[in-house]
């Protein structure tokens, strides 16, 4: 086997660009959904009629309350006005609706009736050309808020922007401006209460008019089309603001009372009009200037773009609740077959007793290596033990041979890379089979002969063992402790029952020594030299399987900043794997295998899913907002009792205790984001061409429990 030269150190170039331009996105995101959500979820529905004004009215004055229905409450002096007699200024409030609004016009046309359509600022966001139409043919433009909201009872900051945002959307849409505003929920003059009053006088400080009726056709109750009539139809010759509806659901009977209602009235000697005719206002509707056409298509932009943002995220959410019950499902099927079947088939034949060389890579584990190294002396199966110090500076080669133990080597090279340490102890193996650990890890004493059992199988290239966290103390701890046995142990069941495992780990592995050998050894290309290997492996045609009965405890990292490093690592390493081996998925046999099934469960579930995430996490703050919160709530414990049935079943067959579970909830909200942003940094960085160093874990030398203490072992982790 040849020796492969030392990496080349990487230039590492900044990785800043990426996290702004993603903050930037979360950004959009969380301002497109809280206003798709202020416009969609905090709009009042109920109709104008329905409620009724309730409260005090002791600061409305009585020259307004007895007065017309156009409201000027101006700072010079309230005043109010009445349409001129025998005129009806008709009004339709609610619209512009798709269906509704052009029959309405349809009829004013061929009646040669003009009226004043009070609209809604995200309905003319969603209907612009049909809010064009009513100003061509006529018709004048009111102000009904942006959201139909109740301006009463809105603090003082929404009601400047339902008016200005309404006003903008208008100008946006067709061009013109209007100071005519109807409150939603208003009615006659007599029936303002004091906080509808405070709502006029501020609109007027910000230049509206604020237009009531004096009539009700009450057709939002749809009482029958001779009903609207009845309640169209004015008792005198005295002028008349009529209310009607052009949206809020099913408007036929409006129509076929309009239809009545127009010729009927006339023959009286009424004349139908808009509101500033009926008082002779000047000209209320004026042209917008080119500032407020662009900030009103702007929001008009925005709020479309909202809807699309919530469909995209709503198709998301969908696929990230499929993928993650799919995975649920695959991996606790796959490993309850795995847990039937796989103990038995190891058992058939003999016993392997052939002797194992096993081999640690070590820089600057001091710390560490002694307990690695005993407790690989203690094994019960015959071994040679190779430790290839890679240019340590701690003194981690003459701590081991301080030790003078019995059939362990060290062997001296200068600093080149894990990949090539290995190589090195490769070149220098005595045996066929050949086990890998690393310089943190410490075996039981019978995982060495549970690991190289499935050898007995000729097609067997490579076994990954059971790697265990040993230092479980603390939340970090048990977190990792979780990811093992609920994530990595369950995926390796599904990997080794489809005959598709992508990784055997570096901390407990085996291997045939003349299948590294035909692969050409260890390759430095990717920082995930032990996936790398393993789909080399694949692709080669041997099998890689699974060996829950050898377990190896090892040491995690003990900060955020060093599982961060620890996890961009082996995430960037795994994806230059998935690309390097990306020719599996048009290949057959094993290699086929590993294409089309795992790289494929790689890039939907560790890719993918984690990529969907943040989305996942920003539409639940959405829906504790906007929606109903018991309803999200309830969503996510009820993906939460999928995790912790996961993870009871996981701990099970992996023989722990339940314990830990406890801190799952916690997990979901500080650990889960972590990885994902893990994921996302290594896609950017493998978008952006960059090349990642390698990023070494500190070393804490917590694994110190003697070898042959399992039980002990296990119980002070806990």
């Amino acid at each position: 086997m040849s020796r492969r030269p030392a990496p080349r150190r990487a230039r590492q170039l900044p990785l800043r660009t990426h996290w702004i331009v993603l903050t930037l996105l979360l950004i959009c995101l969380t301002g497109a959904l809280a206003l798709h959500g202020y416009t969609n979820h905090l709009f009042g529905h109920a109709p104008d009629g329905e409620r009724q004004a309730g409260g005090s009215r002791s600061t409305v004055p009585a020259a307004i309350a007895a007065g017309g229905p156009v409201i000027d409450a101006a700072p010079g002096g309230d005043r109010s006005m009445r349409p001129k007699a025998s005129t009806i200024a008709l009004t339709f409030d609610d619209g512009p609706d798709p269906e509704w609004t052009p029959k309405v016009l349809d009829l004013l046309q061929r009646r040669n009736v003009k009226a004043t359509f009070f609209v809604v600022g995200t309905q003319v966001a969603e209907h612009p050309d049909l809010t064009r139409r009513i100003v061509a043919e006529g018709h004048q433009i009111g102000v009904h808020t942006l959201t139909h909201a109740d301006l009463g009872a809105a603090p003082g900051w929404r009601r400047s922007l339902e008016l200005r945002q309404t006003e903008l959307i208008l100008a946006g849409a067709t061009g013109f401006r209007t100071p005519l505003l109807r409150p939603p929920y208003s009615s006659e003059a007599s029936a303002l209460t004091d906080t509808e009053w405070a709502a006029i006088r501020a609109a007027r400080r910000a230049g509206y008019l604020t237009i009531l009726t004096t009539l009700d056709s009450k057709d939002w109750r749809r009482p029958g089309v001779d009903a609207i009539v009845a309640n169209s139809t004015p008792k005198g010759t005295a002028g008349q603001v009529l209310l009607m509806h052009d949206s809020g659901g099913d408007r036929s009977q409006t129509l076929a009372a309009l239809d009545k209602l127009i010729p009927a009235v006339q023959a009286r000697g009424f004349r139908f009009t808009t509101v500033s005719d009926s008082v002779a206002l000047p000209a209320p509707v004026l042209r917008a200037g080119t500032a407020e056409r662009i900030q009103g298509l702007a929001v008009i932009g925005a709020i479309r773009l909202s809807e699309g943002v919530l469909a995209v995220i709503t198709w998301l959410l969908y696929a990230a609740g499929a993928l993650s019950v799919l995975r649920a499902l695959t991996t606790v099927v796959a490993a309850r077959r795995h847990a039937r079947e796989r103990y038995w088939i190891w058992g058939d034949g003999p016993p392997v007793t052939d002797p194992v060389t096993v081999i640690v890579p070590a820089y600057n584990e001091a710390a560490g290596i002694e307990a690695a190294v005993r407790s690989l002396i203690a094994s019960d199966h015959p071994i040679e033990v190779i430790v290839v110090d890679d240019g340590s500076t701690d003194g981690t080669a003459d701590l081991v041979e301080a030790l003078r133990l019995p059939g362990v080597r060290v062997i001296r090279q200068p600093n080149a890379g894990k990949p090539a340490a290995l190589n090195t102890g490769l070149l220098a193996a005595s045996h066929e089979l050949v086990v890998m650990v690393d310089g943190d890890t410490v075996f039981e004493p019978d995982a060495v002969r549970w690991l190289v059992q499935p050898f007995a199988d000729a097609a067997v290239g490579a076994v990954s063992g059971n790697a265990k966290v040993g230092n479980r103390r603390g939340l970090l701890g048990r977190w990792q402790h979780i990811e093992y046995v609920v994530g990595f142990n369950l995926d390796r069941r599904l990997f080794d029952l489809a005959e598709c495992m992508p990784t055997v780990p570096g901390a407990v592995g085996g291997f045939r020594r003349s299948a590294l050998q035909r692969i050409g050894g260890l390759s430095d290309v990717t920082l995930a030299e032990d996936t790398d290997l393993t789909m080399a492996l694949c692709r080669d045609g041997w099998r890689v399987v699974y060996e829950e009965r050898a377990v190896a405890w090892t040491e995690a990292p003990a900060s955020l900043g060093a599982l961060w490093r620890q996890r961009y690592r082996w995430c960037y390493g795994t994806l230059q794997a998935m690309w390097k081996h990306r020719g599996a998925w048009l290949q057959g046999g094993q290699s086929g295998k590993l294409g089309r099934r795992g790289l494929t469960y790689l890039m939907l579930f560790q890719v993918l899913l984690p990529l969907l995430a943040p989305v996942v996490d920003v539409f639940a703050l959405y829906g504790l907002v906007f929606l109903n919160p018991w309803r999200v709530l309830g969503v996510w414990a009820g993906f939460l009792a999928l995790q912790v049935a996961m993870g009871l079943y996981a701990f099970r067959l992996d023989g722990e205790r339940p314990g830990p579970l406890w801190s799952l909830p916690l997990q979901q909200f500080v650990y889960r984001q972590l990885m994902y942003l893990v994921v996302i940094q290594s896609v950017f960085t493998a978008l952006a061409g960059n090349r990642l160093g390698w990023q070494r874990m500190e070393r804490y030398g917590s694994l110190t429990t003697p070898p042959g203490a399992a039980d002990d072992l296990v119980g002070a982790q806990r």
